[in-house]
């Protein structure tokens, strides 16, 4: 693109003159000659081994009627080339009905026989010249200079101007993503990841082609296609797919593609793109297929989240979660005994009602909002043990949960210590739970954080025990005060001798690591009973109560 500015600004342009008459090009030469610098060529064959040797042609003026090649097949010719097209042809000629046949062969202009006045000719050199850098200069910064494919600024311009020259036709939008190209690079070489994009590139250009419609690279790693409503996209998806596998030619690497297929709603392209771009990421961690398209259901559960994020902030500061509280009870004695509880959240939304946990907590740890509630929680959670205190003399204490966020955050043990030392408790008052699968992300880091907790005087629960696929070698090395679990394990084990037993070995291994076990999630007279004679130690569940908030939890400490 340097050069092409460069010679925008004055310098010499190369102009080759094709004509079998001497007399045609000398007249043409002497014209144009101290303006540009001019090469002859006599025939078609001799012009086209010149263009091969010198790529900077600016330039062709070609008579039509010629021996060993005419101007028709050299025109043909460059036309195929994709470099040569690029060099704009002036046609020789003196017929009428031949420029009809020489426009649809990629002429740009004509001059026509005998010669127009010099100054004529010039101008329409110049013309032709200036259109033609013009040209590669607005196709160089809008189309991805590895791919080929339009840029995604010009992307959507030219997707608009579509839409309103063929009055809003029915138009399906596609994303592709390569799945964990960032993996490719670090293992092949960013040069190999560049083969990999130019293939996929290849084989969209090739699907454009034949489908009609526009095509970019919106990213690093992501394409975009906007092309003509198919309703067999669906069943011709397995065949774009196979043939963008043979085209990289490397089965390490998968693509995931989102649909958004035209509804007739009149949608604008950003938003047919958004929604094929939701399709694309609920495929993010899918290994059964490939492509999945957009429906309304997905995009208003995406609007619902959205909602939560933005009114996250607001509800903290107005208070709408509201922290309820479920009883643990010592089911080693004779009677069941009040000995703690769980802290659990809910959102009363002004606009939404009770917001189920269920909704809110995964959308806010996957953005890493959730170390902001967590906070709110152990604050709420510690003000209340404060209030049962004073009000009862004694201390019930309360776990709260630490999530993944919390333990990476090198303020954890003072941030919990401070919440305790403001509410006048100790920190064997507030019970930590962190989920068992926490502690395989990055065993050492977590064991690290979780055992200066534990020199801090906090209790630790492993929460969810059973599910989080730790070795029982792991097991004996993590710092934990209690295993906690999971409800799933205790629903069918008056069914199911299995499942019972499993219980009963995981009970075994809490032995073997002398920490007392918690069973969540206990409904029924016959699940208590069973635990209770597995030695499980500790029993939360609706079999006592459900989680209730704190004015009625008042019932239970006064029982």
């Amino acid at each position: 693109m340097q050069e092409l500015l460069e010679r925008k600004k004055g310098l010499h342009r190369k102009v080759l003159i094709v004509d079998d008459e001497f007399i045609e090009r000398e007249m043409l030469k002497n014209m144009l000659g101290d303006l540009y610098e001019v090469s002859l060529a006599e025939n078609g064959a001799k012009a086209l081994e010149m263009m091969k040797t010198d790529r900077s042609l600016s330039l062709i003026i070609l008579d039509l009627h010629m021996p060993e090649m005419n101007g028709y097949e050299l025109l043909e010719i460059i036309r195929a080339d994709a470099e040569l097209r690029r060099i704009p042809v002036i046609v020789l000629t003196a017929e009428k009905e031949a420029e009809v046949k020489s426009l649809q062969l990629g002429a740009a202009d004509f001059i026509t026989k005998p010669y127009d006045v010099p100054d004529i000719i010039r101008a329409r050199v110049s013309r032709a010249i200036e259109f033609a850098e013009d040209s590669i200069i607005i196709h160089e910064t809008q189309r991805d200079v590895l791919t080929g494919l339009f840029n995604k600024e010009f992307f959507f311009e030219y997707g608009k101007r579509l839409d309103e020259q063929n009055h809003n036709m029915p138009m399906d939008a596609i994303v592709l993503d390569i799945n964990r190209f960032h993996i490719v690079n670090e293992l092949y070489g960013r040069e190999y990841g560049d083969i990999v994009l130019k293939s996929i590139g290849d084989s969209i250009h090739e699907i454009v082609r034949r489908t009609g419609g526009l095509a970019c690279r919106s990213g690093s790693n992501s394409f975009g296609i906007y092309m003509p409503h198919n309703e067999d996209l669906s069943n011709e998806l397995e065949s774009y797919t196979a043939s963008l596998e043979d085209m990289v030619g490397d089965k390490n690497i998968s693509v995931r593609i989102g649909v958004y297929l035209d509804d007739g709603n009149a949608a604008d392209m950003e938003y047919r793109f958004d929604c094929a771009r939701l399709a694309c990421q609920k495929l993010r961690n899918s290994y059964n297929t490939c492509f999945d398209f957009y429906d309304a259901a997905l995009h208003n559960k995406e609007l619902h989240a959205e909602k939560l994020i933005n009114d996250m902030d607001r509800a903290l500061a107005e208070k709408q979660f509201k922290v309820y509280f479920q009883p643990k009870y010592d089911v080693t004695g004779d009677t069941p005994r009040l000995t703690s509880a769980e802290a659990l959240v809910r959102w009363v939304h002004p606009e939404f009602g009770m917001v189920s946990p269920g909704e809110f907590i995964s959308i806010f740890e996957n953005n890493g909002l959730i170390h902001k509630l967590d906070r709110y929680v152990w604050n709420e959670a510690a003000s209340q043990v404060k209030q049962w205190k004073d009000e009862y003399g004694r201390v019930i204490p309360v776990s709260v949960n630490v999530s993944r966020v919390d333990i990476f955050d090198p303020q954890l043990g003072e941030t919990i210590s401070d919440i305790a030392k403001k509410n006048g408790l100790e920190a064997k008052d507030l019970l930590l739970e962190i989920t068992e699968s926490a502690y395989t992300d990055n065993a050492q880091q977590i064991i690290d954080m979780v055992s200066s907790l534990r020199n801090r005087g906090f209790k630790i629960e492993m929460d969810d025990f059973g599910c989080g696929y730790s070795s029982l070698n792991m097991l004996t090395s993590l710092p934990i005060d209690a295993l906690k679990l999971d409800m799933k394990f205790v629903r069918n084990i008056e069914k199911n001798p299995k499942d019972l037993r499993l219980v009963e070995i995981m009970i075994d291994i809490a032995r073997l690591l002398e920490v007392p076990v918690i069973a969540e999630g206990v409904e029924t007279a016959g699940q208590m009973g069973l635990l209770k004679k597995a030695g499980c130690d500790i029993i939360q569940g609706y079999y006592f109560s459900r989680p209730v908030p704190a004015d009625e939890f008042r019932r239970l400490i006064e029982a």
